[in-house]
């Protein structure tokens, strides 16, 4: 059943952001927009319309902060391949925007689709918890969350002494899972419900994501991952595999997903998809 939801999610999002993006002018950064957002496994709009299930919201209204988490994720991953920063020429088994375009392009279709993620996170359609969405996502993306753990990963490249395993938990918290929590507990704030279950999950969810990330990077190829591999190996950069050797990074990853599957009793066989969610993260090749 999770892959047929996670399917249906990214199709759904796909088309809501042909719809949406087919309304701009036909203009190369909007070329380079719809670039951005074509593929990938759109786990963060599919947790957002998974935790809008749980919590009875309409789906149509659900898919506007699922389409818009994945515009905001669209954002990172052009700008975080960027020379200036991972300076990467492959995304998701295509050509990064800036290999394809060129740099000025790459940068205008990242602000675009930041703007755009609070263009459709706002959309009149989501209802009375807009602005809570919008000020939350603010918060993930922002200096207080993905973009604090990018500086800090930045950071890491140059710094003297490797950082602790608790260093790169609270970087990756920030990088990664900022927007995974947010996206997670969408649902539960458009139901005007506690979302602390659901952002329990997600802390899980997101460090064993991170922790799949650097396994991938040492066993998996990149035509496989759809994007480079062994770069944090080859530029020494402390990684949870580094910490804990392949075998313990695996093992931590585990522990989360069973914590994570642990936080989600309150809703009982209901929100077994988000279970096997939570375990596709340490089992994918990509």
């Amino acid at each position: 059943m999770f892959s047929a939801r996670l399917a249906q999610a990214a199709t759904q999002i796909q088309s809501q952001f042909d719809t949406v993006l087919g309304s701009l002018d036909d203009v190369p950064v909007t070329d380079a927009m719809a670039h951005a957002t074509r593929g990938g496994k759109r786990l963060r709009g599919f947790l957002v319309l998974e935790s809008a299930r749980l919590h009875g919201v309409d789906p149509a209204a659900a898919l506007w902060p699922a389409t818009g988490i994945e515009a905001m994720h669209a954002y990172s991953l052009v700008h975080d391949d960027l020379p200036s920063m991972d300076d990467d020429d492959l995304r998701r088994g295509q050509l990064t925007v800036h290999v394809k375009w060129d740099e000025a392009t790459a940068i205008l279709a990242g602000d675009a689709l930041h703007a755009l993620s609070f263009e459709l996170v706002t959309h009149t359609d989501v209802g009375p918890a807009r602005a809570d969405l919008a000020h939350t996502l603010a918060l993930a993306a922002g200096q207080r969350g993905m973009v604090l753990g990018q500086a800090l990963d930045i950071a890491a490249e140059t710094a003297q002494v490797p950082l602790t395993l608790e260093q790169i938990e609270y970087l990756q918290h920030g990088k990664t899972g900022a927007l995974i929590e947010w996206s997670a507990c969408a649902g539960a704030r458009m139901a005007q419900a506690d979302p602390t279950p659901l952002r329990t999950y997600a802390r899980a969810l997101g460090l064993a994501f991170q922790i799949a990330d650097d396994v991938l990077d040492v066993t998996g190829d990149a035509t496989t991952v759809g994007k480079a591999t062994r770069k944090d190996a080859d530029a020494g950069k402390a990684t949870f595999v580094s910490l804990l050797g392949l075998d313990g990074a695996q093992r931590r990853a585990s522990e989360l997903v069973q914590s994570a599957c642990d936080a989600l009793d309150t809703y009982g066989p209901e929100a077994q998809v988000l279970r096997d969610a939570a375990a596709f993260v340490i089992r994918r090749e990509k």
